[in-house]
């Protein structure tokens, strides 16, 4: 049976990577029923589209078809660093707008998603060396086991992961309360996180390189929930 919401958030897919799991995300995506579609960057890994196969073309396939106005889905595609120069060809391919970062209301409250990377000082200083990082991460997850016990251990184990999994979180929430948003949702750490203020509540929704995957939903009355997907 079908679930339903009324907004679907995912981040980080990374198509073009040989660790992105967009045909797990596919079916996952064709489980529920929605209204709204939020991309919260890095959907592509980089410029090359050689590097896509097929399931990551039939991914893209869904993306343009939900945009369609006789799906009646509303697609956000907020961009990443990693879509940083891709804006507007993924506009043209797919027929949805490419943000900086979006700021809606739904069931009587403020929400505000942006991808994260822009709270990453690291990124930004030393984009050389950050490409090499994720260069090497993403080897590990493309020779570990089936599982990636290995370079999920070595993720949870690094402290510039979880200083930067807290970093982003605080300046993100600190963005959200001067735009009066009660949730926040962001990407770009890898890391799926929920963070509760007085004032907000803060959602990292993790990305679909890593098993598990994970997504949240956002219901209709308004009851946000984050999911893991093997």
């Amino acid at each position: 049976m079908m679930k339903k919401t009324h907004t679907i958030l995912i981040s980080d897919v990374h198509l073009g990577s040989e660790v992105s799991r967009a045909k797990r995300l596919v079916e996952t995506l064709e489980s529920w029923e929605f209204k709204k579609l939020i991309l919260i960057g890095d959907i592509f890994d980089d410029l090359n589209f050689e590097r896509l196969n097929e399931d990551h073309w039939i991914f893209l396939s869904h993306i343009r078809e939900y945009s369609d106005p006789e799906r009646a889905v509303e697609v956000v595609w907020i961009k990443g660093n990693h879509d940083e120069l891709l804006a507007q060809v993924a506009s043209s391919l797919l027929g949805v707008e490419v943000l900086e970062s979006y700021e809606w209301e739904h069931a009587g409250a403020r929400h505000l998603a942006i991808h994260g990377h822009q709270y990453d000082r690291f990124l930004v200083n030393n984009k050389f060396l950050s490409d090499v990082a994720s260069g090497l991460y993403i080897f590990l997850q493309k020779i570990d086991m089936k599982k990636r016990r290995f370079s999920r251990f070595v993720k949870r184990m690094s402290k510039r992961w979880l200083r930067l999994s807290e970093k982003v979180s605080r300046s993100a929430i600190k963005f959200g309360k001067t735009r009066g948003a009660r949730y926040v949702f962001c990407g770009h750490t890898h890391m799926a996180l929920e963070k509760k203020t007085d004032s907000l509540s803060y959602f990292n929704i993790g990305c679909w390189t890593d098993i598990p995957s994970s997504f949240a939903t956002i219901a209709e009355d308004g009851t946000v929930e984050l999911h893991r997907v093997d």
